[in-house]
């Protein structure tokens, strides 16, 4: 499949979704990063932008470059948009918890802020009657790269069937797409080429962690979808160790997957 069958496979299954669900409105949270961007993208396109419901919702360590470029494809994609910020509330379950969690940081945390966001969005969902729609994508759940009750709630994942290379790809295919009718682009240029980051703690960097995301994604499809085992990827070419760090996070990482929302199944 070409990376245009993959977005329309993600538009399909979203519509799908919604109609069987008699949904007409949903919210997301707006990050500034390339999930959520592609995620609001997706929405809008199935059901125009005024059924969007889209929230910033800055943390301690969120940048002003993610606020500026939230806001930026807002404007692009014509989606009424609102801040609330979580510093309170996670400020509010750091003192609470410092305590119990000696001092209270590292991934507890991290993980909280995450869920402070989701509460955000969830009392968003329950009081106005929209629809959660999660952005998160199969790089990332197949490495367990998110937090429980967090950044894995929703009631459907556009995206969570296309690993992050081509959550990229389809960005871009979205970006010429509008150029070709004469609009504007809605995907801000930086949200391209910045490096991914949840913004959890200072100088977090996705890649750092996770290693490259071009060369995880080979890897992870090649196991994941194609079933190739341990000494098959290694015969293949891959880094022996690398091979057995990541099928090991994808192995370990099972439960998590096991609770994440539905989401369209695409062909690799």
């Amino acid at each position: 499949m070409d990376i245009a069958e993959k977005y329309q496979v993600c538009i399909n299954g979203l519509t799908q979704f919604l109609h069987s669900t008699r949904t007409t409105d949903v919210v997301l949270g707006l990050s500034g990063g390339i999930d959520s961007s592609l995620v609001a993208c997706m929405c809008v396109e199935v059901l125009g932008p005024e059924h969007v419901h889209g929230y910033m919702l800055p943390g301690p360590y969120s940048t002003d470059h993610s606020l500026i470029d939230a806001q930026l494809l807002a404007n692009n994609l014509g989606l009424n948009t609102e801040i609330i910020s979580i510093v309170g509330a996670y400020d509010a379950f750091a003192a609470e918890l410092a305590a119990h969690c000696n001092g209270f940081g590292g991934l507890a945390a991290e993980n909280t802020q995450a869920r402070c966001r989701m509460v955000m969005l969830m009392a968003l969902s329950n009081a106005h009657g929209w629809m959660l729609i999660n952005t998160g994508n199969k790089s990332e759940a197949c490495m367990g790269y998110s937090t429980l009750y967090g950044d894995t709630a929703g009631a459907y994942a556009p995206i969570g069937g296309l690993y992050k290379t081509d959550v990229f790809a389809a960005s871009r295919y979205v970006n010429a797409r509008a150029e070709q009718a004469g609009l504007t682009p809605p995907i801000p240029e930086h949200v391209l080429v910045k490096p991914p980051s949840a913004e959890l703690a200072p100088g977090q960097v996705d890649e750092a962690t996770l290693g490259s995301y071009a060369e995880l994604d080979r890897l992870l499809i090649d196991h994941v979808e194609h079933g190739m085992g341990i000494p098959e990827l290694v015969m293949a070419g891959y880094d022996a160790d690398e091979v057995q760090r990541v099928v090991k996070r994808v192995a370990s990482y099972e439960f998590k997957r096991n609770l994440e929302p539905p989401f369209p199944k695409v062909a690799y």
